[in-house]
Formats: C-alpha cells, sequence, structure tokens
C-alpha cells in the first residue's frame, strides 16, 4: 500500500463520446438480440467517424434483428440529432458486415462438444476485479466522481437545464491521498462539447451545475478546475473523433487502479470470459471487501479457451489484508462461482443488461440488474474467516474481529 501523500488521477467520458457511442450500439445490438435469443452468440464491434456507423463481428442466433434501426434508436437517444454534432441518428449510413461464429470456437464453448464436455470459456485469458473501501460503492474515488461528473454533464443536457451542452464530453478527476486514503479533490477537467456561446458563460454553468454539485465536499479553495481548456469545443462527437468499440476499457473498470487484462466487454455475450469473467471478479473482490477481510482487494482469473476451470485464481490486498492471502484465495474457490457457465447462471447473465452498462462504467452502479454488485457474501466469508488468525506487528495472533 503507498504511504505517505501522493495523486492519483482517474477521466470518464460521457455517452456522446464517440467510443461509448460504439460501445452502446455494440451493446445495443447484443440486447437486441438477447430479447428473443438469449442463448445466441454475440461478437459485435462498432466504427463511427462523420456521418457513418460500421457495424462488424460475429453473431449466431436464429433471431432476426434490425441492426441499422438499433443503431439509429441508440443514437437518437443519446442524443446525436442534429448533423453539426458530428453524427444524425436519421440520416447516418450504418454498414453492416457480420458472420456466424467460426465453428472451431463453438465447439469449445458448447457444452457437450470439442475436447472437454463442459461448456468451457470462449477465449484464453486473464481478468480483472478490483475494490476498495474508500467509497460506498467499494469503488475508488477518482473514477466514482469522474462518472458522476460525466452523468450530471449529460443529465443537465438532457433536461434542458444548459441548454447549449451537446453529446460528446470528458471528465477528469485527480485525488489527494495521504496513508492510502482520499482527502481532497486537487484537480478537476471538465471538457464539454457545447454551441457557440461565450467562454465564461461555459465555465459558470459548468462548475455551477456539474462540477460543484458532484464533487463539492471533496473540494477545498486550492482545488484547481480546468473547463474546457482548449478554450472551445463546438466540433466534437465523430466529427473530430473517431469512435471504436472496446476503446475505453479503463473508463469501463476502476480508472486505473488494479489491473487490466485487456479485453474489452461491451458487444460480447457472457460466454466469452472478458466480460462475464470480469464480473465474477469485481463480484469476488466486492464481497472480499465487504467482509472486512481486506481494505483493497484484487482478483485475478485466467482461462484457456474451451476449459471450464480457470487455470489461475490470485488474490492480491496490497498489504490491507486481515486474513492471509491464500486463506483469502481458498474462501474464492469454496464459495464462488469460477466456471463459465457457473459463473453465467449466478449472476443471471443471460438477460438485455448490457447496454445501460456501456457508458458510465460496469461497476460500482446501484442497479438490480448489475448482479456483479451484490455483496451477499460477505456474511459467509466473515463467519468462515472468523476463526483465523493473524500476526500482528509483535508477532501475536490477533483475532480477526479484534
Amino acid at each position: 500500500m503507498n504511504k505517505g501523500k501522493y495523486l492519483f488521477t482517474s477521466e470518464s467520458v460521457t455517452e456522446g463520446h464517440p467510443d461509448k457511442v460504439c460501445d452502446q450500439c455494440s451493446d445495443g445490438v447484443l440486447d437486441a438480440i438477447y430479447e428473443k435469443d438469449p442463448q445466441a452468440r454475440v461478437a459485435c464491434e462498432c466504427l463511427t467517424k462523420t456521418g457513418v456507423v460500421v457495424v462488424a463481428g460475429e453473431i449466431t442466433t436464429n433471431a432476426y434483428v434490425d441492426i441499422p434501426k438499433t443503431i439509429r434508436g441508440v443514437l437518437k437517444d443519446i442524443g446525436y440529432t442534429k448533423s453539426e454534432y458530428g453524427i444524425e441518428h436519421e440520416t447516418c449510413a450504418v454498414f453492416v458486415h457480420l458472420e456466424e461464429q467460426s465453428p472451431d470456437i463453438s465447439q469449445g464453448v458448447t457444452e457437450g462438444s470439442g475436447m472437454h464436455k463442459e461448456q468451457g470459456a470462449g477465449d484464453q485469458g486473464m481478468m480483472f476485479g478490483y475494490s476498495s473501501n474508500e467509497t460506498p460503492e467499494l469503488m475508488p474515488l477518482p473514477i466514482v466522481l469522474a462518472h458522476k461528473i460525466c452523468q450530471k454533464l449529460a443529465e443537465v443536457r438532457k433536461s434542458g437545464e444548459l441548454k447549449w451542452v451537446r453529446p460528446d464530453g470528458k471528465s477528469q478527476v485527480t485525488v489527494e491521498y495521504n496513508e492510502g486514503k482520499p482527502v481532497r479533490a486537487h484537480t478537476i477537467v471538465v471538457s464539454t462539447q457545447h454551441d457557440d456561446i461565450p467562454y465564461e458563460e461555459i465555465k459558470k454553468g459548468i462548475v455551477e451545475k456539474v462540477i460543484r454539485p458532484v464533487a463539492e465536499r471533496w473540494m477545498d479553495d486550492k482545488t484547481i478546475v480546468y473547463v474546457n481548456p482548449t478554450g472551445k469545443f463546438v466540433r466534437g462527437g465523430p466529427y473530430a473523433d473517431a469512435g471504436v468499440t472496446g476503446r475505453k476499457i479503463i473508463v469501463d473498470t476502476y480508472g486505473g487502479h488494479g489491473s487490466h487484462g485487456g479485453g474489452a466487454f461491451s458487444g460480447k455475450d457472457p460466454s466469452k470470459v472478458d466480460r462475464s469473467a470480469a464480473y465474477a471478479s469485481r463480484y469476488i473482490a466486492k464481497n472480499i471487501v465487504a467482509a472486512g477481510l481486506a481494505d483493497k482487494c484484487e482478483v485475478q482469473l485466467a482461462y484457456a479457451i474451451g476449459v471450464a476451470e480457470p487455470v489461475s485464481v490470485y488474490v492480491n490486498c496490497f498489504d490491507t489484508n486481515r486474513i492471509p492471502e491464500e486463506k483469502i484465495a481458498e474462501l474464492v474457490r469454496k464459495y464462488f462461482p469460477l466456471k463459465p457457465a457457473d459463473i453465467i447462471s449466478k449472476l443471471n447473465l443471460r438477460r438485455p443488461i448490457y447496454r445501460k452498462t456501456a457508458a458510465y462504467g460496469h461497476f460500482g452502479r446501484n442497479d438490480p440488474d448489475f448482479t456483479w454488485e451484490k455483496t451477499d457474501k460477505a456474511d459467509v466469508l466473515k463467519q468462515d474467516a472468523g476463526s483465523l488468525k493473524e500476526p500482528d506487528k509483535t508477532g501475536d495472533e490477533v483475532p480477526l474481529d479484534a
């Protein structure tokens, strides 16, 4: 665990950011298919540039979905209703290039097929979950504040409270820590696409209506605030930047705290462990912290394609654990689902719940559909660990609840 004072920064982006547009389009396609066929195999990627969305990937399903209509609906909901914003939902071009999942992959994922009879992982790879007790969400404070600022930015745009705000935007929050605990907001950055109006009006509106309602309790007279630091952000959206699915994986997770295996989430059905095992890892880490076994926890799960059992389970508590990490790892194997089919069943992942995960983070959200955020294993973990001892600094054994 870090000692002394240090700064840590995380960023978020609004639902109108081009990369997030693509994440939501990809998960919009997944949800549309899952509404009709929850056994479908979906790997859907999107790209956007001025006036265009390209949809590509591998989808195996018996359902029919009007994909261009789905994409246009996502764009409209986000607020891309004028071509001057960078794309317009009714008149944009939507190109679709989809094929079926490779049969070589399918046989490894389908129960009873391939070399192993259980449902195996949809790919090799390692997935991480993280949790910290520094916020009620059991998430790191910088990413929590960054997400909430972006959510507030969208709220004042859609409600009309700040009529000049356009869909694209970003936030960045730097938090000062002392001995591993957050103490204040050091720097807050907000960049929002806007109508062509005076800069001072923009800055005043963002500070008063967006930043302070979210972060004021962490701000002091030394907090640095930057609003649209270039001075102008009229041209935005896909006009200013191409967007691609899966290019905001740190925004999607923990803002740079913990580790990341590299796999994106959006557009992938839960047979892909990139998504389901990342959710399971968060579920495990959050319950470990909620049980009081550690103040911070990172869990890694790793898989071989077509194989159900993980090849490794790793727990790192950053020296904040109250019982040995190897004991925590034993509890993980004892109480949590680790095989892909078990994860999907326990977390009830074959539902059309994914589009709303695709903006403002997949973790730390108070939504009943986010089943990986439950702390329903905390009590049993605490009870099972209660008889264990740990050495204190004098070498004497101290009960966990001492």
